[in-house]
């Protein structure tokens, strides 16, 4: 028997072969064989993941805050048209597979090493898994990509999504359980929860592996004169007066905050388009409940909010104040009542309807020369927030309407207590609660708890106005 070997590479992915050359048949007779479907597969695979990497790369080039060009963005709308295309020739060409082959672009290795097995024990290769946090993936995007593309029955999971762990025991069964964000993509969506504007990140920050955490507290003032650690005056040879801390324990339960994202399998196929959307929903959804949580929640089943806090100040409105209005007078009060030391961190947390109340306040309004207590956004140091008594201005939705209580509130946020579960951000994804919508859901889930670090307000040394580290103003209906 001859035969001719050659490259299926170099014959344009045709096969080439001699049949047997005898007396008989001295012209050897040449098949031409067509690429098989799984070849042709592999092949549109292939062009699809270098349309994909090559949009990516695009992305990947920008500076940060620089627009696409016309250009770009013409190559990666085309690029995403083509992959549409070829997503489709690859479904037309799978119904022609055997059932359960699924979009298997190689055959399984064969391990020849463990005999006892038996010829031919077919194992998937050990691979080390990638140290850049990111699982081997270049995108949270192609991340999300993947984990749909394996959810779908029948279909072969991306090797990268095997070598990180899963949310369920069977790490090929994504819709069923779902793949655990890489640490990398998750850390990027926990920086957007915690930006400069949400709360989370401005709290003080406890972290708890387990499912609760337990807190000493010690809620005495440095001038109590009796309970906790004491301080005295001693004369000469005088006998030194003992005392001790007095400590309770606070035992906080984590809560879950979970997000449901749907995104069309349209988007899905972008993988650009799928790493701002996500990016930006998840992030921003989980943010704004943890700000409402913070500020106003109940305590059960959710954080306890300042605002429900019994150390809370609640300062009451002048006699003659009109409905939905703020002045002078009021703010000067609640400066009065926050307890000093905690001024320095506070900061005015607003109802972005109240501005227009705020704008134009001075220090004496018959006063000739006006000096503003209020500095708009901008004005001093080109600051992104306006200055109320030298403390940032920060709006945020969860604040209530204006004239209601807590359109306005003076807080120190270091003596609220943020908890969260080690690890952050989990996620899992189903092809089938919107099935009929053509849209996948990625599910966000995360562990954490907040409370004041104070269950009561504090009485001065001297005086009888109570001080608090969070003031608010009382309706003015």
């Amino acid at each position: 028997m001859v035969k001719l070997a050659t490259s299926r590479a170099a014959l344009g992915g045709l096969l080439l072969s001699a049949a047997m050359i005898s007396p008989a048949n001295p012209h050897p007779a040449i098949f031409m064989m067509a690429p098989s479907v799984q070849e042709r597969i592999t092949a549109l695979e292939t062009r699809r993941q270098e349309l994909l990497d090559t949009s990516q790369s695009i992305v990947d080039s920008l500076d940060e805050g620089v627009d696409l060009s016309d250009e770009q963005s013409e190559t990666i709308t085309g690029n995403a048209a083509e992959i549409e295309k070829i997503d489709k020739q690859i479904a037309a060409l799978q119904a022609l597979l055997p059932k359960g082959q699924g979009r298997r672009t190689a055959p399984e290795p064969t391990n020849r090493n463990e005999p006892s097995d038996g010829p031919g024990r077919r194992t998937v290769p050990a691979q080390p898994r990638n140290d850049n946090g990111r699982g081997g993936f270049r995108s949270f995007g192609e991340f999300a990509l993947a984990v749909r593309t394996g959810s779908v029955q029948g279909s072969a999971p991306d090797q990268r999504l095997l070598n990180v762990a899963t949310t369920y025991g069977n790490e090929g069964a994504g819709a069923d359980g779902g793949f655990l964000v890489p640490p990398e993509f998750a850390r990027e969506i926990m920086v957007k929860v915690q930006a400069e504007e949400n709360l989370l990140n401005r709290a003080a920050p406890l972290q708890t592996g387990s499912n609760n955490i337990t807190i000493p507290k010690d809620e005495t003032t440095p001038w109590q004169s009796s309970g906790g650690v004491q301080v005295f005056w001693e004369g000469e040879g005088q006998q030194i007066q003992a005392s001790k801390g007095v400590f309770e324990t606070s035992t906080i339960r984590l809560v879950k905050l979970t997000a449901l994202v749907p995104v069309s399998d349209e988007l899905l196929e972008d993988a650009v388009g799928m790493e701002s959307w996500l990016r930006a929903k998840a992030p921003a959804k989980m943010a704004a409940k943890i700000n409402t949580g913070f500020v106003r929640g109940g305590g059960v089943g959710q954080p306890l909010g300042m605002l429900k806090a019994p150390s809370l100040i609640s300062v009451a409105k002048e006699g003659s104040q009109p409905a939905d209005t703020v002045y002078f007078a009021n703010i000067n009060k609640m400066w009065a009542r926050m307890y000093a030391p905690w001024r320095r961190n506070a900061v005015w947390l607003i109802n972005q309807d109240i501005e227009p109340q705020l704008d134009g306040m001075a220090f004496d309004p018959d006063a000739s020369s006006k000096v503003p207590v209020y500095l708009p956004a901008g004005t001093v140091a080109n600051s992104p927030y306006a200055i109320l008594k030298g403390r940032p201005v920060v709006p945020i939705e969860a604040c209530s309407t204006l004239g209601d209580q807590g359109d306005i509130i003076l807080v120190d946020m270091n003596q609220y207590w943020a908890i969260t579960k080690a690890g952050g951000i989990r996620t899992d994804t189903s092809i089938h609660l919107y099935f009929d919508q053509a849209l996948t859901t990625f599910r966000f889930i995360f562990r954490l708890n907040g409370m004041p670090a104070w269950s009561s307000v504090i009485t001065p040394e001297n005086g009888n106005n109570t001080r608090s580290w969070c003031v608010t103003l009382d309706e003015r209906a």
